[in-house]
């Protein structure tokens, strides 16, 4: 056990956590009131911060039950995640109840018999009234598996090697701002700017390399808290990243002091391996973008997210910037770090580039407006998501890119200016778009209500090309894919092609195609009796069949009817790619696709170097 342990403040919120049935994936959960309220409330989350989607975490609480004096009292439910107490404030109060945990993502909880992990909002009921006060986390070894081990964000108290035992909490926000991991994990510690951090691994093969994954952390890590504090040290005494391994899953969720991803097991750096994965790659990226929240959004964050509401909704348009600047700086911290050269980055850049060029929905809602409806479409998708929506990831790092450039183009210093200087204004707390206007103001002399207003309020494209151009990377257009030439994303399989999203604007929503059909092949406009029709099951084939033609009848599955519909072919979809093509003329300007070419390597390199 710890040396010492602090004594129990009287009126301390006690939860106690067991891993009682790793087969039916049940936790119980024992919370104790010392000095309850009469007809006390309490609730459980329907949200968790920084995944933005009311999840309804009631669903997953069962047989709650209450005592006091050691006989049962009643509970009365409000509405879907409120109980009412009746109970007196005289004595005690204790609640017991369940939760099955049976998501393995990263915003809720997962327990089996190989791994156990759960966030505070998914597990603990909020005591209305004493969330400021001392809470109290007990978290009990499962039975069946004594060898698991815990790691954690939260204070320790007073735990066992394996660290089991008691946790404290300032208050309910701390207690479930630090998620919970359990079981027999790789374990790995490393300092930063002398601050101690924790990496643990769940589900790792044996092909695992983790040394260097520690060592590619520290270098992310040593080059974040030098862009945020270069002559400090970062606001957090200890940090533990938790990674859950699985066949194929992706994803991540900050936290003050931690935070949870999942990656393929295939994207872990391997034994021997010489050159990074590019879905190592990917996942450094990751790292770098939860690590960055680290500032930008747990302290740096929107005024409307001052304090959290629990019970619903909390909306802002600032997603734009704290999930769109820090997914600018997660590629840009790896190029800083040496974990990628400047082909490398320049190639990640060009594919967010391209993700946005080819969203029609980008000319129909603003990324303040895509940041506030969050909550009801970017975690909600569906087959018109590309036509009526904007990313604020993808579009909210190429406007941080464009003031970058911007400031640098001025002769200014670049943005982790602008960063940090936000950062000492805000006083690494709640922040409005204004505070942003206003620092800008005083770095440089000029307003820049225009151009945000312009990029971030406004739904023509951004400057991009200009800028990027200015410092050495030219944005030439480039041939689409035949999926893009026609306003389609599919998914190709032996079946066939199957229609995901039809594109607005584009050849095949002219043409009738929906989403959910089952492109099966093409046929001659004009049918004879010698005319072949042609089965398709990639759309590459495309060209092949269709020769020629500019114009051919799809034939496409739907709703177990097959239909003929008359689809005009781009030039360059109805005859076989290669010869006979014209390169497109060097320009400055946006196409739906475009490849970055570097013209100053100088200039490139000042930019990603920060100079």
């Amino acid at each position: 056990m710890t040396q010492s342990a602090p004594a129990l403040a009287p009126h301390a919120i006690q939860y106690t956590i067991t891993p009682i049935d790793l087969h039916a994936h049940l936790y119980q959960v024992v919370l104790n009131i010392p000095r309850p309220k009469a007809m006390q409330t309490v609730s459980l989350p329907v949200w968790i911060p920084g995944s933005y989607l009311v999840r309804e975490f009631s669903k997953s609480l069962q047989g709650l039950s209450a005592s006091q004096g050691g006989q049962l009292v009643d509970i009365q439910q409000q509405n879907k995640n409120t109980w009412v107490v009746d109970c007196s404030a005289a004595e005690p109060l204790t609640l017991s109840y369940q939760i099955c945990a049976y998501d393995s993502s990263v915003r809720t909880a997962w327990l089996d018999s190989q791994r156990g992990f759960f966030n505070g909002t998914s597990v603990f009921l909020r005591v209305h009234g004493s969330e400021a006060l001392l809470q109290v986390l007990h978290i009990e070894p499962p039975a069946q598996q004594p060898h698991w081990q815990v790691a954690t964000g939260l204070m320790a108290a007073q735990t066992n090697p394996q660290g089991f035992g008691r946790y404290h909490a300032s208050s309910y926000d701390e207690l479930v701002d630090c998620p919970v991991e359990m079981g027999a994990f790789w374990s790995a510690e490393f300092s930063a700017h002398g601050v101690a951090h924790r990496f643990v691994v769940a589900g790792a093969p044996p092909s695992f390399d983790g040394a260097r994954l520690i060592a590619d952390t520290q270098k992310i890590c040593e080059t974040e808290i030098r862009l945020w504090h270069p002559r400090g040290k970062p606001p957090f005494e200890r940090y533990v990243f938790m990674l859950n391994a699985m066949d194929d899953n992706y994803g991540g969720l900050e936290h003050k002091n931690s935070t949870a991803l999942i990656c393929s097991r295939r994207d872990l750096p391997r034994k021997g391996e010489a050159q990074p994965s590019s879905g190592y790659i990917t996942l450094l990226g990751l790292i770098s973008h939860e690590y960055f929240h680290t500032w930008n959004v747990k302290r740096l964050r929107p005024m409307e997210l001052a304090s959290y509401d629990y019970e619903r909704e909390n909306y802002t348009e600032l997603l734009w910037f704290f999930e769109g600047f820090t997914s600018y700086y997660d590629d840009l911290v790896l190029r800083r770090a040496g974990l990628l050269d400047n082909a490398q980055y320049l190639k990640l850049l060009n594919k967010t580039l391209n993700q946005v060029l080819q969203t029609p929905g980008r000319h129909v809602q603003s990324v303040a407006e895509a940041s506030y409806d969050a909550w009801v479409k970017y975690y909600r998708q569906d087959e018109n998501t590309p036509n009526a929506t904007v990313s604020y990831y993808t579009k909210g790092s190429l406007v941080a890119l464009c003031l970058d450039l911007s400031l640098r183009r001025a002769g200014h210093s670049g943005l982790d200016v602008v960063m940090r200087a936000l950062y000492r204004r805000c006083k690494a707390g709640p922040m409005r778009e204004q505070d942003l206007l206003d620092v800008l103001h005083e770095l440089t002399d000029r307003s820049w209500a225009a151009d945000i207003s312009a990029w971030v309020h406004g739904k023509l494209d951004l400057p991009v090309a200009a800028l990027l151009q200015a410092h050495g990377v030219d944005c030439q257009p480039d041939k689409p894919q035949i999926a893009q030439q026609l306003g389609l994303r599919v998914a190709e399989g032996a079946a066939g092609i199957s229609i995901k999203v039809v594109l607005r604007g584009g050849a095949a929503e002219a043409a009738g195609m929906m989403a959910g059909d089952e492109w099966i092949g093409i046929e001659p406009l004009q049918a004879s009796t010698d005319s072949i029709g042609w089965r398709l099951h990639k759309l590459d084939d495309l060209p092949l069949y269709a020769g020629d033609a500019q114009q051919v009848l799809a034939l496409v599955a739907r709703d177990k009817r097959l239909l003929r519909l008359p689809l005009a072919l781009p030039a360059r979809a109805a005859s076989a790619p290669g010869k006979g093509r014209k390169k497109p003329p060097k320009t400055a300007s946006l196409s739906d696709t475009v490849t970055l070419a570097v013209t100053d390597a100088n200039l490139v390199n000042l930019w990603l170097d920060g100079r």
